[in-house]
């Protein structure tokens, strides 16, 4: 109890990762419930804190989009309904604006290539971040559209 107390009180852990933590250590499943509960009972795990502490993190340091945020709670079982509440943390603009930051950083390995393979390539790189193909689509729009405008 102590151990799994300590290692949820340096940071946010996921319920499902501290229980197979504790059946690692050698508890029974049982046993691995019990501490579970006390664990939450004392608030040292909270699915929703964790799930807004992943999103903020995941989002601001990593570059993520809300399906690759959402895939990767999913993987982490963290329930729909925590995950769709901590993706509202997530504001709308900032979403946008952070998209086009990442797409005009790729935008400078890529603008040299024929038109299409390089709206294919950030459309591409987009995807692979997590982000909905119709606010990529308007954001690789946007920083293509600015490079234009610059020369």
């Amino acid at each position: 109890m102590n151990r799994a107390a300590a290692l949820c009180a340096r940071s946010e852990q996921a319920p499902a990762d501290v229980r197979e933590k504790l059946i690692k250590w050698g508890l029974l499943a049982r046993d691995a419930d019990q501490v579970m509960g006390q664990l939450r009972s004392q608030g040292f795990i909270d699915e929703g804190r964790f799930a807004r502490a992943f999103v903020k993190d995941r989002f601001a340091f990593n570059g993520w989009g809300r399906i690759k945020i959402a895939y990767q709670l999913r993987l982490k079982k963290i329930p729909a309904e925590v995950i769709d509440e901590a993706m509202d943390a997530i504001d709308d603009d900032r979403y946008r604006e952070r998209l086009v930051e990442l797409l005009r950083a790729k935008w400078r390995t890529v603008k040299d290539r024929e038109p299409r393979a390089a709206w294919a390539a950030m459309m591409r790189f987009a995807a692979s971040r997590g982000f909905e193909p119709a606010i990529a689509s308007t954001c690789v729009q946007q920083v293509t559209r600015l490079d234009v405008e610059d020369d």
